[in-house]
């Protein structure tokens, strides 16, 4: 073969251009005894695809089968909602019962003393913020009175 070609055929091989044809002489060429002194460092690399291509491998893979073990997927979802419903309707049940304890515990004495005592504290805290919301309101008339003087209308 001329040397010239190999060189070309080289070149585009090493662009990734060639064919397979191409690829073929290369391996033709570089497997042969009379290799070019300055092309001899691509002979190992064409004589390892040939000695590569030469190997069989013995080892044999265990193939692993896709399927899934469904059975224990599903026994597992069901744990999962069924934990879900039951902590849910747990919960349900603690707030209700905790709702009734206290609907039952309001406004109920035994002592009528403590029932007046219990009635007079909470009647004069509402005093005390109607009282604020009076006094507010009459800030509010003194705004207006102020406002109608610098404006009059």
């Amino acid at each position: 073969m001329e040397l010239n070609k190999i060189e070309d055929i080289l070149e585009k091989y090493f662009q990734g251009e060639t064919s397979i044809a191409e690829e073929n002489q290369l391996k033709e060429y570089f497997s042969s005894p009379n290799v070019a002194q300055h092309l001899e460092q691509y002979k190992p690399m064409f004589g390892y695809f040939s000695h590569a291509k030469e190997q069989k491998s013995t080892y044999e893979i265990p193939l692993q089968s896709k399927k899934r073990n469904v059975a224990w997927l599903s026994i597992a979802a069901s744990a999962v909602v069924l934990l879900g419903i039951g902590t849910y309707f747990f919960m349900s049940e603690q707030k209700e019962a905790t709702a009734v304890a206290s609907q039952t515990e309001l406004g109920t004495y035994d002592n009528p003393e403590e029932a007046l005592k219990a009635t007079q504290k909470a009647l004069a805290l509402l005093s005390n913020n109607v009282n604020v919301g009076i006094e507010s309101v009459q800030y509010i008339n003194e705004f207006e009175q102020s406002k109608n003087k610098i404006f009059k209308q």
